[in-house]
């Protein structure tokens, strides 16, 4: 059994990698399923002595190739897309509710309300249109009154921020692609620390470069709660 789960494990990474992102952020009711089956498959061999390893291996190969074939075929096809994903549906439009689209979606309007709150909407007043994806999330676009403002809208000063927030410290050593990647060095890094009165990079537990360029910082605990420093 352990010679079994160690060469399942194996595999299961090497298909992973294979099938690829799309199938890993189970962005479909499809890839979901075909996710959960193949990690029943692998159970299966792990702990039933009784099938057969090969059988088994077998099965993960066909489900693989199976699932990057569909994917292909959809991405060639709109309508076999269309015949495995469905289509998003609109459950409000112009805000109003569309009684059909909560229908072909089997929700109902308490759902529906759940599904709003959840994007921090508690009101229908605010919503112009609101559709219900094919992974099962809900877009919203609010009506125009009820956006928030950007900075764009009230004239503001909006520069470019010079970099992305990254991780440059991690678990009290230096994260070295990522610094030269923002074409960072460690004496900057190091300046900025001392600026923090932080001294060694072990006491840094992470530390990630924000859009400013400036430094957030998170140190080391101890088993009191209290930081090293």
């Amino acid at each position: 059994m352990l010679i079994r789960s160690i060469l399942t494990f194996v595999i299961i990474l090497i298909l992973a990698r294979i099938i690829g992102k799309k199938q890993l952020s189970q962005l479909t009711f499809f890839h979901y399923i075909t996710g959960i089956t193949i990690g029943s498959v692998a159970g299966e061999i792990t702990t039933q002595i009784n099938t057969p390893f090969f059988d088994g291996i077998i099965a993960l190969a066909c489900w693989t190739i199976l699932t990057i074939a569909m994917s292909f075929i959809s991405i060639k096809s709109t309508k076999f897309r269309v015949i495995v994903d469905d289509r998003p549906t609109i459950l409000m439009q112009n805000g109003v509710i569309n009684q059909h689209g909560l229908k072909k979606a089997r929700l109902h309007v308490d759902e529906l309300a759940m599904l709003l709150r959840e994007q921090g909407i508690f009101s229908f007043e605010e919503v112009h249109y609101a559709v219900f994806e094919t992974n099962g999330e809900l877009s919203v676009m609010k009506k125009p009154e009820y956006d928030p403002a950007t900075k764009k809208d009230v004239k503001a000063n909006y520069p470019k921020s010079p970099y992305f927030p990254t991780e440059v410290i991690s678990d009290g050593k230096i994260v070295k692609k990522n610094l030269s990647e923002l074409n960072l060095t460690e004496d900057w890094l190091m300046n900025k620390l001392k600026k923090k009165n932080i001294q060694n990079i072990e006491d840094v537990f992470f530390a990630q470069v924000l859009e400013d360029g400036s430094l957030y910082v998170s140190l080391f605990i101890d088993k009191q709660g209290l930081s090293k420093k």
